[in-house]
């Protein structure tokens, strides 16, 4: 059905929306869209074929490659679901959302859009809180490193972000289904549910990945130090650490700057938009989240193309070699 409602007064909606048209009172959705709605649903749809191929391929590289199979790639692979997973279920709702219903019409496409978003997306940041707390048990414990992080560790760490996910994601979309179904307590039930979401999605992990990231890189630079001042502070070792520090700095700064970027706007929206005097614009909601859904877009560079085992495993790939024979016990980089 063709989305449409009645207002009052004169229609400024081609200054809100690009892919809806006003009929003298009524807002409907243009049958001949402009360019701009054109071009936001091509940008919208690539942004979800590079998630779900970036994805795809760091799937297929840790489960075929023998190598691979290790607990912290294990770690690697589920947040590769999760990002999957946001580009073939939350970015085809949320396309429909941003440019069609949702605009003017809360009903149960939006509830499903909602409840994918949050379990997908927190699944994504809970994921990546575990692999910041493997690097750090990695850097910071090398010696108990193994004993600590094993198959039955990461394995119970990738069901308690999975479980977590889908509780926050269910109740979430279970507080939007009785908003509209009791009085104005319910609004303030809502209310909480979406601040102990923000919380438990973002600003907990968030700070632990801080802290984490933070010991590491601190850690990192004692042990680079210390390397120095025990390799008699040569030339060419003294270059050699400055070039380690670097790279780590350059690598937790990538890390942790793409995440904040991608997620502090929506969550800092989300938390004080009920503070505010006003109501903050659809339009200002929908950019935002899709900002969020982009860390899903760019987690496959950030964490898989850093690794050289991933470029190696992507030549093998894309040469077909794998498709000749069995290339599963190939040493890779």
């Amino acid at each position: 059905m063709e989305p449409r409602v009645t207002i009052n007064g004169p229609s400024t909606v081609n200054d809100i929306h690009p892919c809806y048209e006003s009929l003298n009172t009524t807002i409907v959705f243009s049958s001949n869209p402009s360019i701009i709605c054109v071009l936001l649903y091509v940008f919208l749809g690539s942004m979800s074929v590079v998630t779900v191929c970036g994805n795809f391929l760091v799937i297929i590289s840790i489960i075929y490659f023998k190598q691979l199979h290790i607990p912290t790639n294990y770690l690697i692979l589920s947040l590769a679901v999760a990002d999957l997973l946001v580009g073939v279920l939350v970015f085809p709702f949320s396309m429909t959302v941003t440019v069609t219903a949702c605009w003017y019409f809360e009903g149960l496409l939006c509830q499903i859009r909602g409840c994918f978003d949050v379990t997908l997306s927190t699944a994504s940041i809970l994921n990546l809180c575990c692999i910041s707390i493997d690097r750090y048990h990695a850097v910071c414990q090398p010696l108990t490193y193994r004993s600590k992080i094993n198959d039955r560790v990461v394995g119970i760490m990738i069901l308690l972000s999975w479980g977590v996910a889908a509780i926050i994601g269910i109740g979430i979309i279970i507080a939007g289904f009785n908003q509209g179904k009791c009085e104005e307590s319910c609004l303030i039930d809502a209310l909480i549910s979406t601040t102990l979401a923000c919380i438990f999605s973002f600003y907990i992990p968030v700070i632990i990945m801080l802290s984490i990231y933070l010991k590491i890189f601190l850690i990192a630079q004692r042990q680079a130090n210390s390397i120095q001042n025990t390799t008699c502070q040569t030339t060419k070792s003294g270059a050699t650490v400055s070039k380690m520090e670097r790279k780590a700095t350059k690598t937790l700064a990538i890390v942790m700057g793409v995440f904040l970027l991608c997620w502090t706007p929506y969550f800092l929206c989300i938390i004080f938009q009920p503070l505010t005097q006003g109501v903050t614009p659809v339009a200002v909601i929908e950019t935002l989240n899709w900002l969020t859904l982009s860390n899903s877009m760019l987690n496959p560079f950030i964490y898989a193309f850093f690794y050289s085992w991933f470029r190696a495993a992507l030549r093998i790939i894309f040469s077909g070699k794998i498709f000749q024979g069995d290339f599963a016990n190939s040493k890779l980089l």
